[in-house]
């Protein structure tokens, strides 16, 4: 079941908005809409979607069009994080019919990414049913979109890893070989970290898991590139003691295997790097 989140603030969005529409009107503005349109002709427009997803974006583009024209009346047909058929109306937009064609492509290009990743997310999150299983972003996103992908990635039935690297301390393969090994690194962090802060250790092998096990001073493991078989040891291995994490070649057709193998959440960067964007077309 797609769960239906709060929406953010505004003002947290509209600085991703306000760069993209400034790209888009260049130095002069829409001289297209300027030429051919007369001031003060008014339409009614409408966002539709072309194929089925899972909406995503619905709030950025109506803050697109808002920022475009402050007197264009939006609504909002189909909230964030439901499910469309093609056909189907996302929004309505009224008002000057200039206003609407110059925020046009801008509002698209955001509802249309992001819809994408909610319904690549949708998909993932499918092939878990009846395991206990997650499925997880990571922070491989668009720069300067984070947090409008990351969203999508809920509005999908998907949750959240790290928004920053502030966020956590995430322990990577290189920071075990530049600190000295499993063990110097994990002392490390019990030694400095505030006791606030959650970690969590990538591992390759069971070898680096017992180490994990036995040093102590985790909170998550991250199973990083394994087989399947190799993850189901690894869940055994650690017996309900920490958090687990698959992560590494979790394509679609993995999902429903590794979700079987009991860890608690899959992380894929492809949700957020590799979504195609959902088909929506805006129409007079």
């Amino acid at each position: 079941m797609i769960r239906i989140v709060p929406p953010l603030p505004d003002i947290v969005l509209e600085p991703m908005l306000r760069i993209a529409l400034a790209e888009d009107l260049g130095q002069y503005g829409d001289i297209t809409t300027r030429s051919v349109i007369d001031a003060g002709v008014t339409y009614q427009a409408r966002i539709n979607a072309r194929e089925a997803g899972i909406v995503s974006g619905m709030q950025l583009a109506q803050i697109a069009f808002r920022l475009v024209d402050p007197a264009l009346q939006v609504r909002v047909q189909m909230k964030d994080g439901a499910a469309c058929e093609p056909g189907q109306t996302l929004m309505e937009i009224n008002g000057s019919a200039a206003s609407i064609l110059t925020g046009e492509r801008v509002a698209l290009n955001f509802a249309g990414r992001m819809s994408g990743i909610a319904t690549m997310t949708a998909g993932f999150v499918a092939e878990t049913k009846g395991t206990r299983t997650r499925i997880t972003c990571t922070r491989k996103t668009t720069p300067g979109l984070r947090i409008a992908e990351k969203q999508a990635v809920l509005h999908g039935g998907g949750f959240n890893h790290r928004f920053s690297l502030s966020d956590a301390i995430l322990i990577k393969d290189n920071h075990i070989a530049a600190a000295g090994g499993v063990a110097a690194v994990l002392d490390a962090v019990k030694a400095s970290a505030s006791h606030m802060m959650r970690v969590e250790i990538e591992v390759d092998t069971l070898d680096q898991l017992s180490e994990v096990l036995k040093v102590g001073g985790a909170d998550v493991v991250l199973l990083d590139n394994m087989d399947t078989a190799t993850l189901r040891e690894a869940v055994a291995l650690v017996d309900g003691r920490l958090i687990t994490e698959a992560s590494g070649n979790m394509t679609l057709p993995r999902i429903a295997e590794v979700a079987a193998t009991g860890v608690d959440y899959i992380s894929s960067g492809a949700l957020t790097h590799s979504a195609r964007t959902l088909d929506l077309g805006l129409d007079f």
